[in-house]
């Protein structure tokens, strides 16, 4: 028995491996390609330069490798790559890239997108991440591995978000977050470290504490940012758990929340 739904709309040019399923009355467009053991329930629309990898289920009237939302954008040949294993939940969109960024959204492996996620234009999407219902990304938002999402977040363009960081329901991120952190409010400050979280993927109970202690030199002594991060550079020095910090300080572009 096929595989592909007879309602199903399939462009001549677009490459699906032998065993994908594609449910009833969906639309794969020219450029498409889908990995092995992808399946797409009905009424999902798939377009653009998409390249979707290996083992994800895409569930109902989601939109995936839309036109971007940006009215620079001149339909121009951009891209989106999502790797494996990812689960995308009903009506989520994810935008291809534009000439802006490097043409290129990518979402890792691992992920999951539940109902109603926007994901926009030049994101970069780490793995084994959960964004949590009506999460909205802005455009050119990095998410780091293991990052959660709650629901209804919503991310500033441009933002980092780095990996092991949380935020709560309704957070508005205008700042980047940096490892291991809490954010959550409108706008979003820090709110102690994820140690349940880091507890799950295996971090010590030594680990956490040398970086809770790092949160208090950044967030509660009241120090000047360039004083805290000073401090943290000399605790990695025996804590390498705490370069995290370092390497993404290094890398934030539009401040850290505070």
């Amino acid at each position: 028995m096929s595989k592909i739904h007879a309602s199903a709309i399939i462009h001549d040019g677009a490459e699906l491996a032998a065993d994908v399923e594609i449910g009833p009355f969906c639309v794969i467009g020219q450029h498409v390609s889908i990995g092995p053991g992808t399946r797409l329930e009905a009424h999902v629309v798939i377009d653009g330069h998409t390249q979707i990898g290996k083992n994800n289920r895409i569930y109902s009237f989601s939109s995936i490798g839309c036109a971007p939302q940006d009215k620079k954008y001149a339909g121009e040949p951009t891209r989106l790559i999502i790797g494996d294993g990812n689960t995308i939940f009903q009506n989520v969109t994810i935008s291809t890239g534009t000439a802006q960024d490097d043409g290129v959204t990518l979402i890792g492996d691992d992920n999951w997108i539940m109902a109603y996620v926007h994901i926009a234009h030049d994101c970069k999407i780490g793995s084994h991440t959960i964004f949590a219902n009506n999460t909205t990304l802005a455009g050119h938002v990095h998410i780091g591995d293991w990052v959660i999402l709650g629901g209804f977040t919503t991310v500033h363009q441009f933002c980092k978000i780095a990996p092991h960081a949380m935020t709560a329901f309704t957070a508005a991120v205008a700042q980047d977050v940096p490892p291991f952190v809490m954010a959550a409010g409108n706008r979003a400050v820090p709110n102690g470290i994820n140690s349940e979280g880091l507890k799950r993927r295996g971090f010590n109970s030594e680990q956490i504490t040398h970086i809770k202690r790092a949160y208090k030199t950044l967030y509660r002594q009241g120090l000047p940012f360039a004083e805290a991060k000073s401090a943290i550079e000399a605790q990695s020095l025996t804590q390498p758990e705490l370069r995290a910090f370092l390497d993404f300080f290094a890398q934030s572009t539009r401040g850290i929340i505070r």
